[in-house]
């Protein structure tokens, strides 16, 4: 890997426009959008960065997910008005979290966390129980709710709370998920319900705030219409810097 490229993946890692513009001034790949994609920092940046590399030359391998991917409700409205099918359109992308393989429009912009176009989306009649596609062990098949529960800095929770209002399964169940596949923290779960898969942020491969995940197990929760206990040893004390005295 080049210099040029170096730099332009670390700002990638970022969402900083003005080193990415930097590194291809510099000569870095303009084609290395998948890059951007797959770094795991969710960010409202994320757009300005796309539209950096667009007007650099940079492609999609599907077209379709650039108004969600941007964040563009408009775009989306124009788009699903014009062609309706765009609502049950499947896509794949590298994540570097919970997997984007055979999933709709409104599974990416739960991933990354795109309140606007998710609005978008539902209002338009998006189904917020689409499965994505399963593995050939049966893993997979989650909802777009699955990737709003334990989200980079609880970017999605608004997200959640939409899907929720709109009719999503707390309590849907899937044979198993792989969490960062082909990443140095893969880890697969099995037997996973929105629930439980909200608990995985508590891993400390997937560093997630513990006061965070719990606010959104105690929303699952009672959206499930499951009694909510306290929680009040939150955050665990056990796990907190022990005090010298």
């Amino acid at each position: 890997m080049s210099t040029a490229d170096q730099e332009l993946l670390s700002a990638f890692d970022g969402h900083e426009v003005e080193s990415i513009r930097a590194a291809l001034d510099a000569g870095a790949d303009k084609l290395r959008i998948d890059w951007l994609l797959e770094e795991y920092t969710r960010s409202d940046r994320l757009a300005d960065c796309l539209r950096l590399l667009f007007e650099r030359g940079a492609v999609l391998h599907d077209p379709a997910v650039a108004p969600v991917l941007l964040n563009d409700a408009d775009a989306i409205r124009a788009a699903v008005k014009a062609t309706p099918s765009l609502l049950d359109h499947r896509t794949t992308l590298t994540s570097s979290f919970t997997a984007l393989v055979g999933v709709s429009l409104l599974h990416v912009a739960a991933e990354y966390g795109n309140l606007d176009t998710a609005c978008a989306l539902v209002e338009a009649g998006a189904d917020v129980n689409a499965s994505a596609a399963v593995d050939e062990h049966g893993l997979n098949g989650h909802t777009p709710l699955f990737h709003t529960v334990n989200s980079n800095r609880n970017r999605s929770e608004p997200i959640m709370r939409l899907l929720l209002a709109a009719g999503a399964k707390p309590d849907v169940r899937v044979a198993g998920i792989t969490w960062g596949k082909a990443y140095e923290w893969e880890t697969t779960f099995f037997d996973v319900t929105p629930i439980s898969y909200a608990q995985m942020g508590l891993l400390p491969q997937v560093h997630r705030s513990e006061r965070e995940i719990y606010a959104n197990i105690r929303l699952l929760l009672a959206a499930a219409g499951r009694e909510v206990p306290r929680l009040g040893n939150v955050p665990n004390r056990y796990l907190q810097p022990k005090r010298h005295t």
